[in-house]
């Protein structure tokens, strides 16, 4: 008899989606899971990645989420833009990025720099937030996969100036 573990990818029977998140179905007796929408995601026993055969896109699941594993740095710098948007759509505002280190030399030229003055040294950084790079990945785990993290504080409401004009 054959162990049905056997019959599916490294995933299991079924995954997520990591486009849009709806349930997939594993094909048996293959390293492949298909979505209606986004065709054949193939996963490697090899390196734990699932990778869209359409795209060539690279997914490493952490949890119960997949985390894109990007090759330019416009990849990760539109996914961070995405998040900050909807972080304020949830009514947060961000304080600080803080990005795999992986992805450091990637995204280095990226960054914006100002010249420090008075001896004051000030940290890189993207879309106006103060830019950090995680802890190696060999210190926590997590960022092996993880592309990036947001600090964030409960932000304020925008009130455009002229609402005041009818207050």
């Amino acid at each position: 008899m054959i162990n049905s573990s056997l019959q599916y990818p490294i995933f299991g029977p079924e995954i997520q989606c990591p486009h849009c998140r709806q349930t997939v179905p594993a094909l048996t007796l293959t390293d492949t899971y298909l979505c209606t929408r986004h065709g054949a995601f193939e996963a490697d026993p090899k390196t734990g990645e699932l990778v869209h055969l359409q795209s060539g896109r690279h997914w490493k699941q952490w949890g119960d989420e997949w985390y894109r594993q990007h090759t330019h740095a416009d990849g990760i710098r539109f996914e961070i833009h995405e998040a900050l948007d909807r972080l304020y759509t949830q009514g947060f505002r961000a304080t600080r990025v803080i990005i795999a280190e992986r992805y450091q030399e990637l995204i280095s030229g990226y960054l914006e720099r100002s010249t420090p003055w008075r001896g004051q040294s000030e940290s890189p950084k993207l879309y106006g937030l103060p830019v950090d790079f995680s802890p190696n990945s060999q210190e926590d785990s997590r960022w092996e996969v993880i592309n990036f993290d947001l600090e964030k504080e409960p932000g304020v409401p925008v009130r455009y100036p002229y609402f005041r004009l009818f207050e």
